[in-house]
């Protein structure tokens, strides 16, 4: 191997490290506003009802902002490289999913679509070789939102919430059975959308203590954990 050779393979070396690092600080970035909203959004297990709007109102900003930082990775990226470099934000990008569905079903008792996900996050047609949502961090964004509504589902009946359980398993089974339909040929995603029959469960199982403790009238329409196998 001939000097200019090497040279060459030491540029190329070195422009990998620089865009790393410039990559870097924009993951870093972006993990600090998720942290900040899954820190937020962790009050919701002792937030009554009521005062739950105010409580999304304040990570809203957050989560808007996030555009911002997913629009400068898509500038820094080079054509073509997506998948070379997403592993680097995958998590943060997940996170973004789970915090935007919670926020959600919070809002309106529904599931958030992925086009919207990506309209939070201003994924443009023209850069998607560069940045976008991928379908399977999309899904893991949503597994870890019922996770997290299978706890509330719990924390609702402390609050005195006894309806709560009930608005969630009708969701989660839904959403469970959505799931089911698709063909998941990643392990990682698989194992994970299996184990969303232990939240059902749980979930199945608030709504038969509050259905049979008759503490809301809507609970009688649902089957205890027995009946629902």
């Amino acid at each position: 191997m001939d000097a200019k050779d090497l040279d060459n393979i030491n540029a190329l070396l070195d422009q990998d490290v620089e865009l790393r690092e410039k990559i870097k600080d924009q993951v870093t970035e972006l993990d600090k506003k998720t942290r900040t909203m899954t820190g937020l959004l962790n009050k919701i297990h002792s937030t009554p009802t009521s005062e739950l709007p105010r409580l999304l109102d304040s990570v809203r900003p957050t989560l808007m902002s996030c555009s911002e930082t997913t629009s400068a990775l898509a500038t820094i990226i080079p054509p073509n490289q997506f998948w070379r470099w997403k592993d680097m934000w995958s998590n943060s990008l997940r996170s973004i999913v789970f915090t935007a569905a919670l926020m959600k079903y919070l809002t309106s008792g529904s599931l958030i679509s992925i086009h919207r996900v990506e309209e939070i996050l201003d994924v443009k047609e023209e850069q998607k070789d560069r940045f976008c949502l991928p379908p399977e961090d999309y899904l893991h964004g949503i597994i870890s939102m019922v996770n997290e509504l299978s706890r509330l589902a719990v924390n609702a009946v402390t609050l005195g919430n006894f309806e709560e359980p009930i608005r969630i398993s009708v969701f989660v089974k839904d959403l469970f059975a959505g799931f089911s339909m698709l063909n998941l040929k990643n392990d990682t995603l698989r194992r994970r959308f299996d184990s969303l029959k232990y939240d059902l469960k749980k979930i199945e199982e608030v709504v038969y203590d509050v259905s049979l403790r008759k503490l809301a009238p809507s609970s009688q329409k649902e089957p205890s954990p027995a009946e629902s196998k």
